[in-house]
């Protein structure tokens, strides 16, 4: 290899090693929106399917024993509790990863100095 390239390929891994030793980049607002659409949808599918398994479970008792619609609606109201209990851990979830996202940003700032003060 020539000089010129040699030069060229220990600038490439300089930038390669700095865009690596960038810790935690900014979310764009773009990227925080899909997540939080994604966290949406997420939800409703929980809810949603804790029903449609409590209505099936429900409706296939109801079935073998015969006694419409006693058995579907238990389990039905079972299954949206189901239903939201899971939404709920999933929210805390979501909740308690942006809690450590924040305490690690801030953490960061506190080290680099660049953090907010009180009276600021």
């Amino acid at each position: 290899m020539s000089e010129n390239d040699e030069d060229r390929m220990q600038a490439l891994e300089a930038r390669i090693a700095a865009a690596k030793s960038r810790a935690n980049p900014e979310r764009s607002t773009v990227e925080e929106h899909h997540s939080q659409a994604q966290l949406a949808w997420r939800m409703v599918i929980e809810l949603v399917a804790g029903l449609v398994i409590g209505f099936g479970i429900g409706y296939g008792l109801d079935w073998l024993f015969g006694t419409t619609p006693w058995l579907m609606v238990v389990f039905v109201i079972l299954g949206l509790i189901a239903g939201i209990k899971t939404m709920i851990r999933s929210a805390n979830e979501v909740q308690r990863d942006a809690l450590e996202r924040e305490d690690k940003a801030a953490r960061g700032n506190a080290a680099d100095g660049t953090g907010t003060h009180d009276g600021d």
